[in-house]
């Protein structure tokens, strides 16, 4: 396996240790998570967007600076109203590989024992890194607008109007080019959430500056780029399916919503 490219040589491993259910393991905590996380991001989003629209607009357009401050927002409240599900979806993905462990049997079971054995810092754990990682939709977001002006005005039409595979290329390219940028958060976040407590109650970082310090000592600059093509073939078909969606739905409800 050693030939075997990284991502690769870990499916083999995970099918051969545990099986097909292997591969689905946190997958019910995930599916929990996705819907306050976009409905949290959607919701503050376009909220700020009406918001600031009226202070800083330029011919019915925001600004960047606009977009960017609208998107942090969004960015803010969902990582703050979301992260305890997805401590949860880590954990029970990473609980296999850690020995001694004792196995959480459920999500609501994960969410009780971390808060009686951690309390809210557990169950917060990797917030900070999360919230660095706004950085992510402060990128995503305002590049998603950009494309997609950018085809409304060399189609001569509005964004409201663009085709569903238009739509669908302007959130593909967007999220690539956040999760490129900003990926290394995202390895630091899923470290110290899956870390949890030995039997001494230690933990094995400090807090991020440790674990950002010992990812580097161990694996240099690519530890921090571990699992990103991986990342990058889950999250962007995600992104399209949900973006596009989105704007197609948004777009019959106005329909039939209109005086």
């Amino acid at each position: 396996m050693a030939s075997l490219p990284t991502s690769l040589a870990h499916l083999l491993l995970i099918l051969k240790n545990e099986g097909l259910p292997g591969l689905y393991r946190g997958l019910s905590p995930t599916i929990v998570a996705l819907f306050p996380t976009w409905a949290v991001t959607f919701s503050v989003y376009n909220h700020m967007k009406g918001v600031l629209h009226s202070k800083d607009s330029n011919n019915g357009e925001l600004s960047v600076q606009a977009n960017v401050l609208a998107a942090s927002c969004a960015g803010i409240a969902t990582a703050t109203a979301t992260n305890p599900l997805w401590v949860v979806k880590t954990r029970l993905q990473t609980q296999g590989m850690r020995p001694g462990v004792v196995p959480y049997q459920s999500i609501l079971s994960a969410l009780q024992r971390i808060a009686k054995e951690e309390g809210i810092r557990g169950l917060y754990s990797g917030l900070l890194p999360s919230l660095v990682g706004v950085a992510h939709v402060a990128i995503q977001l305002p590049v998603y607008e950009k494309v997609k002006l950018y085809f409304a005005r060399r189609d001569n039409t509005t964004v409201y109007n663009l085709s569903p595979t238009q739509v669908a290329i302007c959130s593909s390219g967007s999220k690539v080019a956040a999760s490129i940028i900003t990926y290394p958060h995202e390895v630091v976040r899923s470290k110290l959430q899956e870390q949890g407590r030995d039997h001494h109650g230690a933990t094995r970082y400090s807090g991020v500056a440790d674990c950002i310090k010992q990812v580097y000592q161990k694996e240099g600059f690519p530890g921090f780029y571990r699992g990103c093509a991986t990342n990058l073939l889950r999250t962007t078909p995600n992104a399209v399916i949900t973006f596009t969606s989105y704007e197609m739905i948004s777009r019959l409800m106005h329909q039939l919503l209109a005086p």
